[in-house]
C-alpha cells in the first residue's frame, strides 16, 4: 500500500486541527471541510485547502457522505480521516470509502458492525472469556422469559440498548413491577434514536467505575494495549473529567484488563486506534461494555504518560505498516488529567450556553495542552456538541498533575459565555476525587449547584461596563467644560477623569 500523501479530514473544530497537526508534521497534506457555520472556523484555514460541503445543519453538511466523497475525487485526496462523531463509527462511510479507492484510517467495515452492536460485540468477545457482566446475551423477545432471568440475576438490573450509546435507551429498574414499563420506553428510546428497538438486560453493577484501555492494532495481526483511562467522572452518561492512569488499579488487574483489552480486539481482527470499556466493581471486579471503534474524546491523556502520537499510528497503520511498538516497549510515566471544557452552565444542570467569546486567553506553562477550536471573537454555534476545548495536563505524579490542572483552570480566560470550567475546578478539589474514593454517581452524591461560586452574568457585567462607560464620558464632558470656562483643572485630576 502506497504511502498517504493527502488526508481529507471528515470533521471539524478541535480534532480536525489535532489531525491535522500530526498529518503535517509527517508532510502529509491536509483538507478540510466545513459547513456555512464554520466558514471562519480555525481548522478551515489551518488546512491546506478547504471545501464547503452544505449549510450549518450537520445531516446537511459533515455527514454528508456523497459531498465527502466528491470532494476527495475532486482533490485527489489518498484518504479520509472521520476523527471521533459524525461518521465516525459508521461501517456504511468505511465501505464506501474503500469502494472508492480512498484509504479509511480506521479499521474495517466489519469491525465496526460487530463491535457497534452490544449483542454481537458480547457474542464476539465471549469466544475469548472476556469477563461479561451477567445478563441475556440475547436481544428481548420473550418479556416473561426476561422477567424471568431477571429475577435470577437479582435487581437491580439493566435494560440496554444494543445499537448506540449515550445513555439513550437506557433504563434501571429496582423493582420488578416496573419491568415491562422501562422496557417499553427503553425500547421506544431506542428506536428514536437509533432506528433499532431491539434491547437487552444485565445486571446493574452498583457504585461502579467507568474505566477503559487504548489499543492499537495493525494489518499483520499485531495488537498492543497503551493502558487504561479513568473516566468515571460522567454528567448525564457523559464523560466530563479523565485520567491516565487510574488511581485505583493495582499491577495485576492493570495488566489483566490490557490483556482483555487485546482480546476484545482480536475477537474481530481490530485495526486502528480503539478503545475497549469496562465498568469495575467495589472489589475491582471488571466487566466488558463495549468496544469505540475511532479515536476518543480523552485520547490526549493516553498520549501523555507513553509518549505515543495515536494518530500518527492509525496513519500508518492505514499505510498497511506495521506497529511502531512492541508491548514490552510501552511503560506508565507520569500521570496526565483531562477537563472537557464544555459551553454549559453547571448551575442551570448543565444546559448548553452559546454565544460569542468576548474574552478568550487560554492559560500556559509546562505541561499544559489546550486542544481546541476557538478564538478571541468567534461564536460558540449552536448546531454542533458544546465542547469549546479539552485542558490537559501532564506532571511527574497525581497530585501535581491535579494541582497544575487548577492552576490552569484559573488562569484560562472565558467571558461571554458559561463553562464547565468552576464544576470541574470544584470536583478537583473534592476529597473524594483527591483521595481517589469515587465513582460514576459523583455528581448525584457530591454535587450541588449551590456549592459553585455565586456567577455573575453576563446581563450584570454588560450593564457595569455601561454605567463605567457613562460615567467616564461624564466626568470627560465635565472637564472640557470647566477648561473651556477657564476654570483651573489640576493634573492630578485631569489624569484621572
Amino acid at each position: 500500500m502506497p504511502d498517504i500523501k493527502k488526508i481529507l479530514v471528515a470533521n471539524r473544530g478541535e480534532i480536525a486541527l489535532r489531525v491535522m497537526r500530526s498529518a503535517r508534521e509527517l508532510g502529509i497534506k491536509t483538507v478540510a471541510i466545513f459547513s456555512e457555520a464554520d466558514r471562519n472556523a480555525l481548522h478551515v484555514r489551518y488546512a491546506d485547502e478547504a471545501v464547503c460541503v452544505g449549510p450549518p445543519a450537520s445531516a446537511d453538511s459533515y455527514l454528508r457522505i456523497d459531498k465527502i466523497i466528491k470532494t476527495c475525487k475532486d482533490l485527489q485526496v489518498d484518504a479520509i480521516h472521520p476523527g471521533y462523531g459524525f461518521l465516525s463509527e459508521n461501517a456504511d462511510f468505511a465501505r464506501e470509502v474503500e469502494k472508492e479507492g480512498i484509504i479509511f484510517i480506521g479499521p474495517s467495515a466489519e469491525s465496526i458492525e460487530v463491535m457497534g452492536d452490544k449483542l454481537s460485540a458480547k457474542s464476539a468477545v465471549l469466544k475469548r472469556d472476556v469477563p461479561l457482566v451477567p445478563g441475556l446475551d440475547k436481544a428481548i423477545t420473550d418479556v416473561a422469559f426476561a422477567k424471568k432471568k431477571a429475577d435470577e440475576i437479582g435487581y437491580p438490573i439493566l435494560i440496554k440498548a444494543s445499537a448506540g450509546g449515550g445513555g439513550k435507551g437506557m433504563r434501571i429498574v429496582e423493582d420488578p413491577a416496573d419491568f415491562e414499563s422501562q422496557m417499553d420506553r427503553a425500547v421506544s428510546e431506542a428506536k428514536n434514536a437509533f432506528g433499532n428497538g431491539a434491547v437487552f438486560i444485565e445486571k446493574f453493577v452498583t457504585s461502579p467505575r467507568h474505566i477503559e484501555i487504548q489499543v492499537l492494532g495493525d494489518q499483520h495481526g499485531n495488537v498492543i494495549h497503551l493502558f487504561e483511562r479513568e473516566c468515571s467522572i460522567q454528567r448525564r452518561h457523559q464523560k466530563v473529567i479523565e485520567e491516565a492512569p487510574s488511581s485505583c488499579l493495582t499491577p495485576e488487574i492493570r495488566e489483566k484488563m490490557g490483556q482483555a483489552a487485546i482480546d476484545v480486539a482480536k475477537s474481530c481482527n481490530y485495526y486502528g486506534a480503539g478503545t475497549v470499556e469496562f465498568i469495575v466493581d467495589e472489589k475491582l471486579n471488571f466487566y466488558f461494555l463495549e468496544m469505540n471503534t475511532r479515536l476518543q474524546v480523552e485520547h490526549p491523556v493516553s498520549e501523555q504518560i507513553t509518549g505515543v502520537d495515536l494518530v500518527k499510528e492509525q496513519i500508518r497503520i492505514a499505510e498497511g505498516k506495521a506497529l511502531s511498538y512492541k508491548q514490552e516497549d510501552l511503560s506508565i510515566k507520569g500521570h496526565s488529567v483531562e477537563v472537557r471544557v464544555y459551553a454549559e452552565d453547571p448551575q442551570n444542570n448543565f444546559l448548553p450556553d452559546i454565544g460569542r467569546l468576548k474574552v478568550y486567553k487560554r492559560p500556559q506553562g509546562t505541561g499544559i495542552r489546550v486542544d481546541d477550536g476557538f478564538e478571541q471573537g468567534m461564536e460558540i454555534p449552536i448546531h454542533y456538541d458544546p465542547m469549546i476545548a479539552k485542558l490537559i495536563t501532564y506532571a511527574d505524579n497525581r497530585e501535581e498533575a491535579i494541582s497544575r490542572m487548577i492552576r490552569a483552570i484559573d488562569e484560562y480566560e472565558i467571558v461571554g459565555i458559561q463553562t464547565t470550567l468552576s464544576f470541574c475546578k470544584y470536583v478537583l478539589q473534592h476529597d473524594a476525587f483527591t483521595s481517589g474514593d469515587f465513582d460514576t454517581k459523583f455528581i448525584e452524591k457530591h454535587f450541588q449547584a449551590s456549592d459553585l461560586d455565586e456567577k455573575v452574568t453576563d446581563i450584570e457585567t454588560e450593564i457595569a461596563s455601561a454605567l463605567a462607560v457613562k460615567l467616564w464620558s461624564e466626568r470627560q464632558k465635565k472637564r472640557t467644560a470647566q477648561e473651556a470656562n477657564g476654570e483651573k483643572v489640576s493634573l492630578w485630576k485631569k489624569n484621572r477623569l
